[in-house]
């Protein structure tokens, strides 16, 4: 059923006001920032274009520019509204994890995480600094490509955690393959960076591996 085929209270903007956000699918919440469709194409229609494309609401919001620039229908004010929401839901889980130690709420760190490495088509390794409370000081990438214990340094991450007074550390990187299971260099990589933050006082608290299909905690599996 097209667009302009629905009942009114079956539109997206109704729905939710009558429902609430929850009561929306992906594509529907789309459709509300996206507001128009393209010629021979509604709202609703490129909504779900768009989620198949990037491989969801996580794929879409992590997307390179570059990649937004070839969708048509996808002009500067779309794409500004789509960076808007991202960034403001970036902020409210910093803003969370700052003020509170990070695992007085495990799944705003999967939450943020999710958010920041499960679209991306590179392999990127990035660390949580925290301070002595356990709260967020800065999330950094620090290197990118395809990871192994070669091509990620310890004395860079102890350098960094030095240079921010981190008292803790968690560590996380993506995998673009879609499965989020830990490899053995993984936890071979985990266990370096462990020792080596251990000689300048900073616990490794957790190593998260992050895809679209989940997040994966070393801690929960009893990996650390």
């Amino acid at each position: 059923m097209s667009f302009d085929q629905l009942p009114l209270e079956a539109r997206p903007r109704e729905k939710l006001l009558a429902r609430g956000p929850a009561a929306l699918a992906d594509a529907e919440l789309l459709a509300l920032l996206l507001r128009t469709g393209t010629a021979g194409q509604d709202v609703l229609q490129m909504a779900q274009a768009l989620l198949d494309q990037f491989g969801g609401l996580g794929g879409l919001m992590a997307a390179e520019p570059q990649a937004l620039l070839r969708v048509r229908g996808l002009g500067p004010a779309k794409r500004a509204e789509l960076a808007a929401v991202l960034e403001i839901a970036r902020r409210t889980l910093v803003e969370r994890l700052s003020t509170a130690p990070v695992f007085d709420a495990p799944q705003t760190v999967k939450d943020y995480l999710r958010l920041q490495l499960a679209g991306l088509q590179h392999e990127v390794f990035a660390v949580l600094f925290l301070d002595s409370q356990q709260r967020l000081l800065a999330f950094e990438e620090l290197f990118r490509g395809t990871l192994s214990q070669a091509s990620v340094y310890p004395r860079e991450v102890v350098k960094r955690a030095l240079a921010l007074n981190a008292a803790a550390a968690i560590l996380a990187h993506n995998h673009p393959s879609g499965v989020a299971e830990p490899s053995r260099a993984d936890d071979v990589l985990t266990q370096t960076l462990k020792a080596a933050l251990a000689l300048v006082d900073v616990r490794v608290l957790d190593h998260f591996v992050v895809s679209r299909g989940g997040v994966v905690s070393f801690a929960e599996r009893g990996l650390l």
